[in-house]
């Protein structure tokens, strides 16, 4: 954790989004299955894409994922997944999703991208120590160079957090 796969997800998302007809950023996934439950997501996903909230369990979310989304160029980030029946609710099968559509997952389980049968997986490494500060400076400021003043408080932490600043 802290090593920048959210703020990586968010930035791609960012940068591709005007390539799809349908848009879902699902942020904290393993939080919000905790304290709401799945169908929680499924719904906050349906609603985002298209309109369409309303669930009575979640394997009817499922059914409705699929039927309602199977058309459409979607672009999905479920982030900081932890558990296989996350996946298997919001984002199904390969072929779930109409055609171009991409589903970017985030996680710290690599075992589990495995089982779900993700293809292609990207494993994001520590930062070095200009690139940590330079995040940090981003989070914590706004701001890719900082005053002085908090310059060595900022590499202190840097160096403590050993390459995952946001940790």
């Amino acid at each position: 954790g802290g090593v920048g796969k959210t703020t990586l997800a968010a930035a791609v998302y960012n940068s591709i989004a005007d390539h799809f007809e349908a848009l879902c950023f699902l942020e904290n996934v393993r939080e919000t299955s905790k304290k709401h439950g799945i169908q929680h997501l499924q719904s906050n996903l349906l609603s985002e894409t298209v309109g369409e909230h309303k669930l009575i369990g979640v394997k009817q979310g499922i059914s409705i994922i699929q039927h309602r989304l199977q058309q459409q160029k979607i672009l999905l980030i479920l982030d900081d997944v932890d558990k296989r029946e996350q996946l298997q609710a919001l984002a199904g099968r390969p072929d779930l999703f109409g055609l171009g559509s991409r589903v970017i997952i985030t996680t710290r389980d690599k075992q589990l991208l495995a089982c779900h049968g993700v293809e292609r997986t990207y494993e994001v490494n520590e930062l070095n120590e200009e690139h940590a500060l330079e995040l940090l400076s981003w989070k914590a400021f706004k701001l890719e160079k900082v005053d002085p003043f908090y310059k060595d408080v900022l590499n202190r932490a840097a160096t403590y957090a050993s390459g995952l600043p946001l940790a």
